[in-house]
């Protein structure tokens, strides 16, 4: 298993900051988003990860350095936003032929991937890919499952004007060795386009997709200003943990 931390784009949602700095060095009370989405790929058990950063991939690096003990870190710069399929395929040499769980950084969660990553270890025929999401007021902004009445999910429905169901589908998924040949076929498909929906619409149809249910689960998109100071309240409640994180001379320590 090897993760992708997609860190790519202008955040414009967060300028002026952003024109300065990346958004995931922005803080969550005494620690930066980033280190909250690394410690989620952390406490799943995953030591190998690849960034992918625009222009201020440098002052990342900078941050996370080499990473913990044992983890290997890989900085790939995505130099203009050319699409998922572009910036994803920045970080196919260090993954592919992988297990791969894919995060994009403006999430902050607090479901826990460690059952469904070592679900995903052991194993042995290609074990689909697993989703995650929460119920949202907008679902029309995302994409969204489609339940049948047995409440299994059946499709997934991209920015929908007309939402089947207000469950929206996050930022973070789990795929097998599969993924590659299928996003090739997507982008292939739909003239040098495509998206991780239609990626997973292919896991959909044949089954192969399944939703990690956490009840109770707390999520956020962190692409706003609003939304990074309802995510620091939670951090400074501890309902957020940036653990582990590694943590140098002066920094503040965290409660564990």
């Amino acid at each position: 298993m090897k993760a992708i931390l997609v860190a790519g784009g202008h955040g414009s949602r967060l300028y002026p900051f952003t024109r300065y700095t990346h958004k995931t060095l922005l803080p969550l009370h005494r620690r930066p988003v980033i280190d909250y989405a690394l410690a989620t790929i952390r406490r799943a058990g995953i030591t190998d990860i690849t960034i992918i950063g625009n222009q201020f991939i440098g002052q990342i690096a900078q941050h996370v350095g080499t990473g913990l003990p044992g983890e290997n870190i890989h900085y790939v710069i995505e130099e203009e936003p050319k699409g998922v399929h572009h910036a994803l395929n920045l970080a196919r040499p260090h993954v592919e032929g992988s297990r791969i769980l894919v995060y994009f950084s403006d999430n902050i969660t607090t479901i826990e991937f460690t059952e469904a990553v070592s679900e995903f270890r052991a194993s042995e025929a290609p074990p689909g890919c697993r989703l995650v999401g929460r119920n949202v007021e907008d679902p029309e902004r995302f994409g969204v499952a489609v339940f049948d009445d047995n409440g299994d999910l059946t499709d997934i429905v991209e920015k929908p004007k007309d939402p089947p169901s207000a469950f929206a589908i996050g930022g973070i998924y789990l795929f097998d060795e599969t993924f590659w040949s299928r996003l090739d076929a997507a982008v292939g498909n739909n003239d040098g386009g495509g998206s991780i929906t239609d990626v997973n619409r292919t896991y959909v149809a044949e089954g192969g997709a399944k939703i990690i249910d956490w009840p109770d689960s707390l999520w956020i998109d962190c692409g706003t200003p609003d939304a990074l100071l309802e995510a620091a309240k939670y951090a400074e409640s501890g309902r957020l943990s940036p653990l582990p994180c590694n943590l140098r001379e002066g920094d503040y320590l965290p409660e564990s």
